[in-house]
């Protein structure tokens, strides 16, 4: 039983490190993040102060007006 136990407190400590739980930002298009990659850009920052990187085509356009 007790091989069971801290095979499970193991699987659990892990699957809270993993990477690639970021939070999500801007309506649920973008991720936050300490580096963006190459296609994302920066539009606003997360509440954790991390920016949040999103792909161009869900950023709004800008109007030229």
């Amino acid at each position: 039983m007790k091989p069971f136990v801290l095979t499970l407190a193991a699987l659990l400590l892990l699957s809270q490190l993993t990477p690639g739980g970021s939070q999500k930002c801007w309506n649920l298009k973008g991720r936050c993040r300490h580096r963006c990659f190459k296609k994302e850009r920066i539009y606003v920052f997360c509440t954790n102060n991390k920016p949040c990187c999103v792909k161009p085509r869900f950023q709004p356009r800008e109007r030229l007006f």
